[in-house]
């Protein structure tokens, strides 16, 4: 049955100080049927703001759950709909408030570029932003979203099973890039038709990390229509396509080092307690930013995100942005994943360190091999002189990789 839309409106009189609700997600279908419910009366203006949160595991004490949104938090004319927690990777988790008109202006936009309302398939944990995002653009296109049970993780054939539940219309989907890379390496080792049904999708959002270009390069081939998403739950998730702002985003740079600021309509409210630091500015002409920890190119049409500001290795006086290593390493034979890091090193004052997951059925890669492809492309200073071989890399929040974990593994030995 369909869902009825979102109305967007004024909150109720004396909206603010409304009590912030925890509402535990499951991994699996159970999650719509409290979540989907609960964001719409939050959209509506009628019901509390919702802080999803996975089931068993209580919100971070921080958030202040049940208790009242503070002044600044909320508006009456445009109410606070939910607080999305970061995952946490570089700190205490912090509460995103996105409002009403946030996240419809997100998955308006989203539909905009993508050729229409459709269908969608929740591949990802409804408490983390790209999945609440799928949820909300089902309210918003009227259609029921199909879950995937996530309670035994990601598999291609519970992946598959889930799609051939998609029916009629236009289909989409969101993933991260561990799960394509899975999709991908069943068709070498199983029937694929995970895969295959990927392929019939008419949109494929991947985002949540950045998607090396030989992995994309392979779904493409396989006819995965994919399309690249650049975000964060501080802009309702991803905010722009395949390097292009969707309608209405601004992205500006900061000089000298080229940090990405991204504005316009589905930048969010602030954060839960109102500790923004640097992180939410306004200029002088009234323009409100959010300021990532990322690097880029602009050139008035399509970003280039570069790399992390706070990942940079610094290493023997020299500067490299881990994104331009792994680039580089996933196109030796041998590397499926790869992620870069820097860890303190008597020597060099940091030692740059690539942890390597293997293709599958081929050899390891050495740290010979490792080095002499990197000071080939990129140069010498930035070859790694560490390598790690794991069987998976450690995720974190989402499915973005675990640095911080990386770092500790790299710095034991």
């Amino acid at each position: 049955m369909p869902l009825p839309p979102p109305v967007p409106g004024p909150a109720p009189a004396g909206a603010t100080g409304r009590r912030l609700r925890a509402v535990p997600v499951a991994a699996g279908p159970a999650a719509v049927e409290v979540l989907l419910p609960a964001l719409r009366e939050a959209l509506s203006g009628a019901g509390d703001p919702v802080l999803p949160h996975a089931a068993g595991r209580p919100p971070a004490p921080g958030l202040r759950a049940g208790e009242p949104l503070a002044q600044g938090e909320d508006d009456p004319h445009d109410p606070t709909v939910v607080v999305v927690a970061t995952s946490g990777s570089s700190g205490a988790p912090k509460g995103v408030l996105l409002s009403a008109s946030a996240l419809l202006a997100s998955a308006s936009a989203t539909h905009d570029r993508l050729g229409g309302p459709g269908r969608w398939l929740l591949a990802l944990p409804a408490q983390h932003v790209a999945g609440l995002q799928v949820l909300v653009r089902s309210l918003i296109a009227r259609t029921e979203p199909v879950v995937l049970d996530l309670t035994a993780g990601f598999t291609p054939a519970g992946f598959a099973a889930g799609a051939q539940g998609l029916t009629g219309g236009r289909r989409y989907t969101a993933l991260v890039p561990t799960q394509l890379v899975r999709l991908l390496d069943d068709a070498q080792t199983a029937g694929g038709e995970g895969l295959a049904e990927l392929a019939r999708f008419d949109a494929v959002l991947v985002g949540g990390a950045a998607t090396p270009r030989t992995v994309l390069d392979r779904a493409r081939g396989a006819g995965v229509r994919v399309v690249t998403t650049y975000g964060a739950s501080e802009t309702c998730g991803g905010c722009v396509y395949d390097g292009v702002p969707l309608d209405g985003v601004r992205v500006g740079l900061e000089a000298p080092a080229g940090r990405v600021r991204l504005g316009g309509p589905t930048r969010a409210r602030g954060y839960r307690g109102g500790d923004a630091g640097e992180a939410f500015v306004v200029d002088e002409d009234g323009t409100r930013w959010w300021r990532t920890a990322d690097a880029g190119r602009f050139d008035g049409e399509r970003l280039e995100v570069l790399g992390r500001l706070d990942g940079a290795v610094l290493t023997g006086g020299t500067t490299v942005l881990p994104s331009a290593v792994e680039e580089t390493l996933l196109r030796l034979p041998g590397v499926a994943e790869v992620v870069v890091v820097g860890v303190d090193d008597a020597e060099w004052g940091q030692r740059v360190v690539a942890a390597v997951v293997p293709a599958v059925g081929t050899a390891v890669p050495t740290l010979e091999a490792v080095r002499a492809h990197v000071a080939g492309t990129v140069g010498p200073h930035a070859a790694p002189r560490q390598l790690l071989v794991l069987e998976a890399l450690p995720l974190v929040g989402v499915g973005k990789p675990d640095r911080a974990a990386l770092a500790r593994l790299a710095a034991g030995g």
